[in-house]
């Protein structure tokens, strides 16, 4: 399978990390895409001043001027990132690129004075280069590519915390009347007088006055109280997961070639 290695240019660090991230959603390995910038040329021991820097890293068919706005960039504080993508698959990996605020370098070039508008149009724009989506050449013998970017947007999904209501729960104290039935125990005195007929009594007469006193006693219902633990209420919460399918519409550049031929021959669309 044939490679090729793709060359963007971005003047902040946000925007290539976003860039990053949505090749990566779109399939792209990370492993293939590399970043330059302050940070990881000083990390490996390089400095934008050295000769000769950008041919070394992106091989020996990189204009001056292509060069020079690599280095202004990241010295600005930008970033140059490079994606190693299979040959049919640089159309889309350019797709996502080139919605991120790419830095267009023959237009930086001519801002900067580094490359003349005559050079510029004659010069060809190169995968590398960061400047072509797609692309019609013509086959005379001097090549010449027009550029036609397409856009794609893709469905990101994420999620978010948000409050469905609060579940309160209250523990307070009620009263209902309730009964028992007891059974209560009475002594009273009983007093009953009994005519005596037997003669033999009257022998044995006590004058003396004397008292008989008798306790009367009954019982009364005493009530007390008792508390017991009769249920446990355990207030918790319980997670439960679900799979909602998200559906919404994106939008997808396409591109039309229209094919004019001679008078007299039907036209084609592809």
């Amino acid at each position: 399978m044939k490679y090729e290695k793709i060359v963007t240019v971005y003047d902040t660090q946000e925007h290539a990390e976003t860039a990053r991230r949505n090749l990566e959603l779109a399939g792209f390995s990370g492993s293939e895409i590399s970043v330059v910038s302050n940070k990881t040329l000083a990390s490996a021991g390089q400095t934008l001043r050295e000769p000769g820097l950008w041919h070394r890293l992106f091989g020996g068919d990189i204009e001056q001027h292509e060069a020079t706005v690599y280095g202004r960039t990241v010295e600005s504080g930008g970033v140059v990132m490079t994606v190693r993508v299979p040959e049919l698959d640089v159309p889309k990996a350019m797709g996502i690129l080139d919605v991120h605020n790419v830095v267009d370098v023959q237009d930086r070039a001519l801002e900067h004075g580094l490359l003349a508008p005559e050079d510029a149009k004659a010069s060809v724009p190169k995968v590398a280069a960061a400047s072509a989506a797609a692309a019609v050449t013509s086959t005379g013998g001097a090549t010449r590519e027009e550029v036609l970017r397409l856009a794609e947007e893709q469905l990101n999904v994420g999620k978010r915390l948000v409050e469905e209501g609060t579940t309160r729960i209250r523990r307070f104290v009620t009263e209902r009347p309730v009964e028992e039935q007891i059974s209560l125990h009475e002594e009273h005195a009983e007093v009953v007088r009994r005519a005596v007929a037997n003669p033999s009594s009257l022998m044995d007469i006590d004058w003396s006055d004397r008292t008989i006193e008798v306790t009367e006693t009954a019982e009364q219902a005493v009530v007390s109280k008792s508390a017991r633990v009769v249920e446990e209420v355990v207030v918790g919460k319980r997670g439960t997961d679900h799979v909602e399918t998200v559906k919404d519409t994106v939008r997808r550049q396409q591109v039309e070639v229209e094919r004019t031929q001679a008078a007299g021959a039907s036209q084609k669309k592809s």
